[in-house]
């Protein structure tokens, strides 16, 4: 098993900082240092600045409903940090992001090869979200969001955008680029005020709450391929 693969199974953290780990030199196999290619076999010794590592630890998976303010990492020393914030007794990492003024779902797992499913671009997986602009959206501005918006020198996919009050709209989403909706919306003149997640896929906000977090249910955890 490649080595970021066997550490991100124990639930230490994703795969992506596995490999950071990895090139900073704190991992070691067997005593020697690590490197992206290595691989791990049965019996061997693997450890993060000289501490062996865990065997891996059920499957974590739960959704949150990130309030503004929040960032999503899971860097300890920044503040109002979404991990610190949930306080969950495991250690978890966020699934992708939300940014610091948006709101709404947002999945955070112990599970390194989850992350790489649901974020992998060619997958293509939804992402649906509730906008309010500062002035009221035009049938032009819908249609134009919807067939592509040139953005940081790239035009973004076609997305289903539908008008739900004067200054609101839902857009649904099949990639994620750095604050997408809002420089999207800004390529027309427009201001966004409020920017909330309601779905993922097949998994919903729904009735959660503002700051609070849930498990997964069965269901929703089949359908990302999990069988609990």
């Amino acid at each position: 098993m490649r080595i970021n693969k066997y550490i991100s199974e124990t639930g230490v953290c994703s795969r992506r900082e596995a490999d950071q780990w990895i090139e900073a030199g704190r991992i070691t196999i067997n005593g020697e240092p690590a490197t992206l290619g290595s691989k791990v076999n049965e019996g061997d010794a693997v450890c993060v600045d000289g501490q062996p590592l865990g065997e891996k630890k059920p499957g974590i998976y739960i959704a949150f409903n990130k309030p503004v303010g929040i960032t999503c990492t899971s860097e300890p020393h920044i503040k109002d940090n979404i991990v610190g914030f949930i306080g969950h007794p495991e250690r978890i990492f966020p699934i992708g992001r939300l940014d610091k003024e948006s709101e709404g779902l947002i999945l955070l797992t112990n599970d390194g090869d989850i992350v790489n499913e649901i974020l992998r671009v060619e997958n293509a997986h939804e992402k649906e979200y509730l906008v309010t602009v500062d002035r009221p959206v035009t049938d032009e501005f819908l249609n134009r969001m919807a067939s592509g918006v040139r953005i940081m020198g790239v035009m973004t996919r076609p997305c289903v955008v539908k008008r739900l009050h004067p200054n609101c709209f839902s857009i649904i989403l099949t990639q994620g680029l750095n604050r997408q909706i809002r420089r999207m919306c800004a390529a027309f003149d427009y201001r966004v005020r409020r920017l909330q997640r309601i779905r993922i896929m097949h998994i919903r906000l729904g009735t959660l709450k503002r700051g609070q977090w849930r498990n997964l249910s069965r269901e929703e955890l089949s359908g990302l391929g999990i069988h609990a």
